[in-house]
């Protein structure tokens, strides 16, 4: 139970050394790896199946030659396609928003650095170490979270194409 209190009492010092940005990073960060496990998930249970059912479409048809079996096809592979590229934008968009939020963190954080500067003169190093750990603890946290979401997002990308192509060459047009 002490754990648990002291991982408490660790992470609510640091949102606090980081000052407000840092709750803006936290919530970016937590969407972001919601949608990622949301995907993650999906794409072993959902995709497979809807797969399986495209798969199965496909070949229940008798003639596979005509235009209009053509655009059938085709409609298949985007209904597929589209529920697998489903939320990834918005994965890449979290991923982009990450180190914006965290320069605004270091430009927030330096503003208050000049504040205490304007008020106090250069004499006071409590009070400005204080706006340096609010201008750096962000751009930490805002990379921390682009770079851990790139490589998931460059993962999903890749998982997501893989699995479009395995359909579009077993949507063959034979028959």
């Amino acid at each position: 139970m002490q754990f648990i209190v002291n991982a408490f009492e660790s992470v609510r010092d640091f949102m606090t050394m980081g000052g407000d940005v840092l709750t803006y990073i936290a919530v970016v960060i937590f969407a972001m790896w919601a949608l990622i496990f949301e995907r993650l998930i999906y794409y072993r249970t959902g995709l497979k199946q809807l797969g399986d059912e495209t798969l199965s479409a496909w070949e229940g048809r008798e003639e596979r030659r005509s235009w209009n079996a053509h655009a059938i096809r085709d409609s298949l592979l985007s209904k597929y396609s589209i529920a697998a590229n489903q939320s990834v934008p918005i994965i890449q968009t979290l991923v982009g928003l990450c180190p914006l939020l965290g320069l605004m963190g270091t430009v927030t954080g330096m503003i208050e650095v000049f504040d205490v500067m304007a008020i106090s003169g250069t004499g006071n190093a409590r009070s400005m170490a204080a706006g340096v750990s609010k201008a750096t603890i962000p751009t930490m946290a805002g990379m921390v979270g682009a770079l851990s979401g790139v490589f998931l997002v460059t993962m999903i990308t890749r998982t997501v194409q893989r699995k479009v192509e395995y359909i579009e060459e077993h949507l063959t047009m034979d028959h």
